[in-house]
């Protein structure tokens, strides 16, 4: 493959201007759109050596045959620019979103004669004003419950409010109570329409306005010995703080803010978008977004934010934007969305207090999802069953990998070093048969996993490790009791997997061929690009970016990572126990007490004698004992 594309533009033909430009392939798809303020330095980094590129990048501009682009007046056009054409022609290597549809909002249907309120998924009702989205439908019906409570307006179907206003006799709702709209038969169309607006100021955050009229009225009513209309109140007050409850004040009570929580792997990224009014979080919405080229976290962020915004109504749009990392033109982003709300709109990073805690949390139920998300691509059993397959023709083998096994090293500085094996079988993880090793000498993480392969393997061949079969065994007592010997190595895979690259792959080869086990497939996912490496090959194998093998191999080398790391911890809080254990007068209470403040005997042989004597329990004549014995140590 050549190192230039044959589509590069001259030097000098692409304007400085800011614009949008658009990669197209031979017949004229449009394959990625993009947004520049300067054109000529952005394209020049699509056009560097194809060796030097993402390997998604370069699968890009390598499938496309042509490249063109249009000039604006400023970077806030190219940004609207850009968003438009995203949303017309959705090419398949910009990043596509997949939208959490179980979220439930409220509604409540101002264009209506009457506004109602209702339960629905449907974001596309004319006129409506919604909020949420609501975790689950029960907790949207349990809100609604509450607030009409406070403010009785409308619920029935719009059939029987007509019914009730033609015949003059209360909608059946209205008769038990459910329904405060006219068609009740209590209220007129005008005084129905103060309390609908009410309702929203008051799901809009104008809530300490509400608690303080209520509050105020039930006082009058109770000194005017008015005490059915003052209980009336009250029980409206309760509700009140029933709704409010449910969203915990997180922020100060005026703050308006939308506040985006972002976890990324190379492959897709999820999104927890918190919708803050009031101080209060009156709804999350949950996002997948699949990546198709290499996309930083800002850029990232600009995309997020244009299409949360792009089709938003200017009461959507809150006075302040938090997000994880500032987008590089967040200026033009901030001139964009103020032109929508007609007023300003500021965007900034979380980065201390409440607000950096809440972003935490946003994060952290990002992280959550981003790992559900890929959990159940690898639990489905037909995504298992064509991860299997395609796994086969990927890597050339006779039969789907039924059972496979993957190897990663571990070590702290050099130190510490262990490995850990992880079995799947039929994609599915068997976590009875996760295996960890010690590995005491070695010079590097290859020849550490060299070793640790050559210990596996030599298992193969002993056939009185096999699983038993049961056996009964007669107790004293006359009772039979069947016991099977615990799976062992025996077992054959049909695929090893490495963490790691050519080298990690050469080393495991060495010790498949040393070993007497060709047979046996191999392949190693260098964690940077997600390439698929396989020995002796000069070029790895890419897998696309849906492809549900990738998933099952980024699940296999995380659970090993994981497995690795687990096991590391526990080996070096031994080594600290057993290194502190053997100071005459140290127990095991002061011991763990030394762990909890210091964490590790590196950082305990770098403490003076007066900071170990300052813990609780440890005089200087300990401290002093301790110190010199990780000294002499």
């Amino acid at each position: 493959m050549a190192d230039q594309l044959a589509y590069k533009p001259k030097q000098g033909e692409i304007p400085t201007n800011p614009g949008v430009y658009r990669f197209r392939d031979a017949d004229g798809r449009i394959l990625y759109v993009g947004k520049a303020k300067n054109l000529r330095a952005r394209l020049s980094n699509y056009f560097a050596p194809l060796h030097t590129l993402h390997e998604r990048t370069r699968r890009m501009v390598t499938t496309a045959a042509s490249v063109e682009w249009t000039v604006v007046a400023s970077d806030v056009e190219s940004l609207q620019l850009e968003y438009m054409w995203i949303q017309e022609f959705s090419p398949p290597f910009n990043v596509r979103y997949k939208d959490d549809k179980s979220y439930p909002f409220m509604a409540i249907t101002l264009a209506d004669e009457a506004p109602r309120v209702i339960v629905t998924r449907n974001r596309r009702i004319p006129g409506a004003k919604y909020f949420g989205p609501y975790p689950k439908v029960w907790a949207v019906h349990d809100t609604i419950d509450l607030m009409i409570r406070v403010f009785p307006i409308r619920t029935c179907s719009d059939a029987s409010y007509r019914k009730a206003m033609a015949t003059g006799r209360p909608c059946f709702p209205g008769q038990i109570g459910r329904c405060g709209g006219p068609c009740s038969m209590k209220v007129t169309v005008e005084e129905h329409r103060a309390i609908v607006d009410d309702f929203v100021a008051f799901m809009s955050g104008g809530d300490e306005r509400f608690t303080r009229e209520l509050t105020k009225r039930m006082q009058e009513s109770a000194a005017a010995m008015d005490y059915e209309a003052a209980a009336l109140y009250r029980d409206r007050l309760q509700a009140i703080d029933a709704v409010l409850s449910k969203s915990a004040l997180v922020l100060a009570e005026d703050t308006d803010a939308d506040l985006f929580g972002i976890a990324e792997d190379e492959l897709a990224a999820t999104v927890q978008h918190f919708v803050i009014r009031g101080g209060r979080v009156r709804g999350v919405r949950a996002t997948t977004i699949e990546k198709e080229i290499d996309t930083s976290g800002a850029e990232l962020v600009d995309q997020v934010l244009q299409r949360a915004y792009g089709e938003a109504s200017a009461d959507d749009i809150p006075r302040q934007v938090l997000v994880p990392v500032m987008p590089d033109d967040a200026a033009e982003l901030e001139e964009w969305l103020r032109s929508r709300r007609g007023r300003r709109v500021t965007v900034q990073v979380a980065q201390r207090g409440r607000k950096a805690e809440l972003m935490k949390t946003a994060t952290l139920n990002a992280q959550q999802a981003l790992m559900l998300h890929k959990t159940r691509r690898t639990s489905d059993y037909v995504a298992r069953s064509q991860a299997l397959t395609d796994l086969q023709e990927a890597l050339g083998m006779t039969e789907a990998p039924l059972r496979i096994e993957c190897f990663d090293v571990s070590h702290l500085s050099g130190t510490n070093v262990v490995a850990s094996m992880v079995v799947f079988e039929d994609g599915l993880p068997r976590k009875d048969q996760y295996r960890s090793f010690g590995v005491p000498e070695t010079t590097d993480d290859t020849d550490s996993l060299y070793q640790v392969l050559t210990r596996r393997l030599a298992h193969l061949d002993r056939p009185d490790e096999a699983e038993a079969d049961p056996e009964p065994e007669v107790t004293a007592d006359g009772e039979v009791v069947t016991t099977r010997k615990r799976p062992r190595f025996a077992y054959r895979p049909q695929l090893l997997v490495v963490d790691g690259g050519q080298p990690q792959v050469a080393a495991a080869a060495r010790a498949l061929a040393d070993a007497g086990h060709p047979e046996i497939a191999l392949c190693g996912i260098a964690k940077r690009l997600e390439e698929v490496w396989l020995p002796g090959e000069d070029y790895p194998v890419v897998l696309p970016r849906t492809s549900e093998a990738l998933y099952l191999l980024q699940r296999l080398r995380d659970e090993a990572h994981r497995f690795a790391i687990t096991h590391q911890r526990k080996r070096r809080k031994r080594d600290i126990q057993s290194v502190l254990s053997e100071v005459p007068g140290l127990g095991a209470a002061r011991i763990r007490a030394l762990l909890r403040h210091f964490g590790s005997v590196a950082a305990l042989r770098q403490a003076t004698p007066e900071q170990i004597a300052e813990l609780p329990g440890i005089g200087p004549t300990l401290a002093a004992a301790v110190h010199g014995h990780l000294a002499a140590g």
